[in-house]
């Protein structure tokens, strides 16, 4: 942020794809500020997060001013602001889960990638999360990786599966 409180660099690259899929979100909606929830998922779905940068671009497009959109990102869970990495681990962390050893998978993903839950490692290859409950307790302990279910999941078979996925 500059010292007169505006955004330096807030253009997005024209040729980007994902740039493209934006605007013609934006366009279909009509640049109606009432589209604003469905252009933020667009929008992270297409960067795997939101940029500032995207959110600079979304509220310019939608007329909005920038703390609404601020607003709107950090109030619904689903929405991040910081990069989730190119594969997630997402620990289900509810009662369920956590009784039948949630907390066991998840040090075993930590300690064998060297980071901790909400972190994304070094080479952006791989983030942790944890959710409070995915709604599936009969599966207990659950992991998402990659938006795959898994039941019944052990650290040991976890840590084995992302080894496979981020070759």
């Amino acid at each position: 942020m500059r010292t007169d409180g505006t955004i330096a660099n807030t253009t997005l690259p024209a040729s980007d794809p994902r740039t493209k899929l934006l605007a013609a979100k934006i366009k279909k909606e009509g640049a109606r500020p009432e589209a604003l929830i469905e252009i933020l998922h667009t929008a992270q779905n297409a960067y795997g997060y939101l940029p500032l940068k995207v959110l600079v671009h979304i509220s310019r497009a939608l007329n909005l001013p920038p703390s609404r959109v601020y607003a709107t990102v950090s109030f619904y869970h689903f929405f991040s602001l910081k990069s989730k990495g190119e594969h997630t681990c997402l620990v289900c962390t509810g009662t369920a889960c956590y009784v039948k050893g949630a907390k066991q998978v998840l040090q075993a993903v930590e300690n064998a990638f060297g980071i901790s839950a909400g972190q994304v490692t070094a080479d952006g290859k791989l983030g942790v999360q944890v959710a409070r409950c995915v709604g599936a307790c009969g599966l207990a302990p659950v992991v998402l990786l990659d938006d795959a279910l898994k039941a019944k999941a052990s650290g040991e078979e976890i840590v084995e599966e992302i080894g496979r996925i981020m070759k």
